[in-house]
């Protein structure tokens, strides 16, 4: 079952537009001839086979197979351009088992301990926590820190379209029916990579994403020990951001890249081909995708869309979580955890062999590869709600995202944006529901007054950052 899971997770991570939450969703009635843990541990092995995955793309043809891996193509991409696409690959599953394992001892010693401290967490820890995750896009703006403001400005505009978070009531659908259900992510990130990568390579009249000799598909000695503290310190923000509800990898992932460009003696390597920049992220995505299981199992709680469909898996089959069952269905919880030990394992021994075959895809003429992309991103993105909008909607931004590259402006702040747009907003109108509209409820409770203060500083040091990076630039073109 662990086996089944995690290659149609892996298959469901490699092919943007699939979707976790729709085919986890998909298969829980196929599943009710299984008995509760075998249904479960395919659903697991699903959801995390898909962290996997996710990075193939994005190393190879700049297309996330997840959101969670769009900071893994920011260096994964040009690796792949420098012919090193085989250990940056390697490096990515690598990353993917020592955080995934990692995460699953916390899970397996540490659950209810863990869980009860995540719950210390409420509507103004959130929007703390949230204003300190939109700093990240101060490092993600490359050359112009207001071009970056600019489109996550656009970013957060665009998150607003359809029904409020909070109030329910249609906003800027300007009486479109088709609007209210606002711009999926899915298909914004398709479009803008995707569609964008395939007009880039036609405009460039591009033969093959990788010009050079792949060369070895393990990474060398060298590069491990690059690559090590960057999967540690990775595997640590995904393993305790994903303790709370809200926190996906699509958030850790952004946290984890932008720790490790700061801690980094080089930051100017970064976007450029740092592996670094493949491991911290890759790290932080399976560490947070394994210790969501915790809240969901000691408390109840789902901390993503994919989690929230297990737990309703999960009900399905009477089975109620929360600190009760580790009492009463021992045998359950104990072979789902096992299952994902061995889920793990499975993963690694698929992907390192299959890391040749994956590279090879850099070596395919882009007369082909191009159109293939294409194919696959509309079809991806109109299995998402089933309606031509998603893939008017990708298409539509795949031309604004080929403009934006075109005249070098950053893509990432705008997916950033659509990702933290709603959590921001839903946690603000949450405490100051609590405070009855006194914005000091951010100031005197200690954890949401700390996150803030964090996210000040970390605002200097990445402006900072920004500066010296273009001195180191400017010396290098010198």
């Amino acid at each position: 079952m662990a086996f089944f899971g995690v290659v149609l997770g892996t298959l469901v991570g490699v092919l943007p537009g699939l979707g976790v939450s729709s085919t986890i969703a998909i298969l829980i009635p196929l599943t009710a001839v299984l008995s509760p843990s075998s249904a479960i541990i395919v659903m697991a092995g699903i959801y995390y086979g898909a962290q996997y995955g996710g990075s193939t793309t994005s190393i190879l043809i700049n297309i996330p197979g997840e959101v969670s891996a769009v900071p893994t193509l920011l260096d994964g991409y040009p690796l792949a351009q420098q012919g090193r696409a085989g250990p940056a690959l390697g490096i990515a599953a690598i990353a993917s088992f020592f955080a995934g394992t990692t995460g699953l001892l916390g899970l397996t010693f540490l659950a209810p301990i863990l869980a009860d401290q995540a719950m210390l967490f409420g509507p103004p820890e959130y929007f703390g926590l949230m204003v300190l995750a939109l700093t990240v896009m101060v490092s993600l703006s490359g050359a112009s820190l207001v071009r970056g403001l600019l489109v996550g400005t656009f970013g957060y505009l665009i998150s607003l379209v359809g029904i409020g978070h909070t109030t329910a009531f249609p906003r800027f659908c300007y009486g479109a029916v088709v609007l209210s259900g606002g711009f999926d992510l899915i298909s914004i990130s398709i479009g803008i990579f995707a569609v964008a990568e395939v007009f880039t390579g036609i405009g460039e009249s591009r033969v093959a994403i990788a010009p050079k000799k792949i060369g070895n598909v393990f990474p060398s000695l060298s590069e491990m020990k690059q690559s090590l503290p960057a999967m540690l310190r990775g595997g640590t923000v995904g393993f305790l951001l994903g303790l709370l509800p809200g926190c996906a990898p699509a958030v850790t992932t952004f946290l984890a890249y932008d720790l490790e460009k700061k801690v980094s003696k080089h930051p100017e390597r970064f976007g450029k081909g740092a592996m670094e920049g493949v491991a911290s992220p890759e790290a932080a995505n399976n560490a947070t995708s394994s210790s969501g299981f915790i809240p969901l199992m000691a408390l109840g709680i789902p901390c993503s869309p994919p989690l929230a469909i297990l737990l309703g898996g999960l009900m399905i089959y009477g089975l109620q979580p929360g600190p009760l069952l580790f009492d009463q269905h021992p045998e359950f919880v104990w072979t789902v955890i096992a299952s994902m030990y061995i889920g793990n394992v499975m993963l690694l021994i698929l992907n390192l062999p299959l890391v040749g075959f994956w590279a090879r895809l850099t070596r395919v003429p882009y007369g082909i590869l191009g159109p293939i992309i294409l194919i696959v991103s509309v079809v991806g993105t109109y299995t998402l709600r089933n309606n031509m909008f998603d893939v008017t909607t990708s298409l539509v931004f795949g031309a604004i995202g080929y403009l934006m590259r075109k005249y070098e402006w950053p893509t990432v702040p705008l997916v950033l944006c659509i990702i933290l747009g709603p959590l921001v907003e839903k946690s603000l109108v949450q405490s100051l529901s609590m405070s009855d509209g006194d914005p000091m409820i951010f100031l005197t409770r200690p954890i949401c007054l700390g996150l803030l203060i964090t996210a000040l500083i970390l605002l200097i040091v990445s402006l900072r950052l920004m500066r010296v990076t273009k001195e180191k630039d400017v010396d290098v073109m010198g």
